[in-house]
């Protein structure tokens, strides 16, 4: 079984604390850790207010939320990486090559769905984001129990 789960984006301030906040209340076992971090984080900031409120709306509780970079000890503890984009994945494997088994994108149930950024647009899109983040989550949580990320 997987004991830590990290979710990575690009800022770290929408989509990955999105999804962290729904891994959070919807896996039903305290001994996964689930994370979140960025390629280019902006470092110590919180949440983007339009995912908070999208959160909130949806009934998930937002936690305390301080973006934070990805680092190369992050990707070797973490047992899962999911990543929203492609291009996230040529980031973390150029930092960290040898996670190239554990890392995954999130839509990868979803037709390897990749998660477009809503950063600075309308709450529509944050809406969108969320919807998908959805069901691309509750696609993971039987592997998340079981360990199996085939």
């Amino acid at each position: 079984m997987f004991s830590n789960v990290l979710v990575v984006c690009v800022g770290n301030i929408c989509r990955s604390p999105m999804a962290e906040a729904m891994f959070r209340q919807r896996v039903q076992n305290d001994r996964i850790v689930i994370s979140s971090a960025g390629t280019h984080a902006m470092l110590s900031s919180t949440m983007d207010p339009l995912a908070r409120a999208v959160l909130q709306v949806n009934g998930v509780e937002a936690h305390r939320h301080k973006s934070r970079q990805v680092v190369r000890q992050m990707l070797y503890d973490a047992d899962l990486i999911l990543l929203m984009e492609h291009r996230q994945t040529q980031s973390v494997l150029k930092l960290a090559p040898e996670v190239r088994g554990k890392t995954f994108l999130i839509g990868k149930w979803q037709q390897e769905l990749e998660i477009a950024d809503p950063y600075r647009r309308p709450k529509l899109a944050f809406e969108q984001t969320y919807e998908q983040l959805s069901r691309c989550v509750d696609d993971w949580l039987p592997y998340l129990q079981s360990g199996d990320p085939r």
